[in-house]
């Protein structure tokens, strides 16, 4: 929107795709909190949408990960 600060702006440009708040802080170079306080604004209007993390629901198969261990002590 025409009112929408700078930083407002930007956090919008760059939530076009799924992004944590830490991940949108460093891509911003700003404070966490601000960023947290912003995307609240943002939320608010309806302008993002904020959804729970991903949980894995399987671990990863003992041998592949065995694997890759062996592999990584032999570089």
């Amino acid at each position: 929107p025409p009112s929408a600060t700078p930083e407002q702006a930007g956090l919008l440009r760059l939530c076009v795709a799924p992004l944590s708040v830490a991940e949108l802080s460093a891509y911003l170079s700003l404070p966490f909190s601000v960023v947290t306080v912003l995307i609240t604004e943002l939320l608010t209007a309806e302008l993002v949408q904020a959804r729970s993390s991903i949980v894995r629901k399987a671990l990863p198969d003992r041998s592949l990960l065995e694997a890759v261990m062996h592999g990584l002590q032999r570089l």
